[in-house]
């Protein structure tokens, strides 16, 4: 009877943690959401080429 009771603690907690999980990941693409419709309202900057930090292979 003892580890029934472990096992249905157990799976409550791994529920708890996949709830939180899924909370946090959807957290983190709203943030990402939020700083690209951001980037598309500000300018481009320049673009700078540094052609000579590559060595040409033959």
């Amino acid at each position: 009877m003892f580890q029934q009771e472990i096992a249905t603690a157990r799976h409550a907690e791994l529920l708890r943690r996949a709830a939180d999980y899924r909370l946090a990941r959807q957290a983190r693409k709203a943030v990402e959401a939020r700083r690209g419709s951001a980037r598309g309202q500000e300018p481009e900057g320049p673009v700078r080429e540094q052609r000579s930090r590559f060595v040409r292979v033959a």
